[in-house]
């Protein structure tokens, strides 16, 4: 009969909370630039020219029919044969932008088309410019509109982050094999590993929510005052 000990597991458990910071570091990084490329990436597609909306949707594409673990070994172990040598932190994170840019433009791009032409119309009647019209007028209630399906993509993304032990990262995953290996005590170590992830996930969630609560309030905030006047 299994005998239960997770005396091992608290004797390390060090060792598993630096991962998780690791994981957490490498997931904000992430989010961050992903967001950013997400957002180039659907203005590009809604009012770029043809040739660099066809561009970004090719990349879109290519990206959302790949699996990530992929396109990680294409960074990791691809690139270096043109000449391109990353740690597996930097690979790590590119991957993750890569992956959670075109995602991220797919959610935003189906947030511009919510927005109805009567707001469209009544801002080029202002004499704005088309990008004055993305920026001001359908980003922020775009952003509004999908922001809980780009939460849950990041918080997605988090949990995709475990992959990145398969190129050596000591992330959270990757310290529980090298834990592993030292105990045999696989089921207390990953029992663990998963109350760390729930913990990560109920953050960012939580993160997420005051984010979203005041960015959202003030956004709403500017356009009455701007109505006002």
């Amino acid at each position: 009969m299994y005998n239960f000990s997770f005396r091992p597991v608290i004797a390390n458990f060090d060792l598993l909370l630096s991962g998780a910071l690791l994981t957490l570091g490498v997931t904000v990084a992430a989010i961050v630039l992903g967001f950013v490329l997400g957002v180039l990436c659907a203005v590009a597609r809604a009012i770029g020219p043809r040739p660099l909306a066809a561009i970004v949707a090719g990349y879109v594409e290519a990206i959302r029919n790949t699996p990530f673990l992929v396109q990680l070994f294409i960074v990791y172990f691809g690139l270096p044969a043109i000449g391109i040598q990353l740690t597996a932190l930097q690979a790590g994170i590119i991957a993750m932008v890569i992956n959670l840019g075109a995602y991220s433009a797919e959610i935003i791009r189906a947030g511009i088309e919510s927005i109805h032409r009567l707001q469209l119309e009544a801002a080029s009647a202002l004499g704005m410019t088309r990008w004055q019209m993305m920026r001001h007028v359908v980003l922020p209630p775009a952003i509004e509109n999908v922001y809980p399906a780009l939460t849950s993509q990041f918080i997605l993304m988090m949990l995709a982050s475990s992959l990145l032990s398969a190129i050596a990262l000591n992330e959270l995953a990757g310290r529980a094999v090298t834990l592993e290996s030292l105990t045999f005590r696989s089921f207390e170590i990953y029992s663990v590993v998963a109350l760390l992830y729930i913990a990560l996930t109920l953050l960012f969630k939580g993160l997420f929510r005051a984010i979203g609560y005041m960015s959202f309030r003030r956004w709403r905030r500017l356009g009455q005052s701007g109505a006002a006047r």
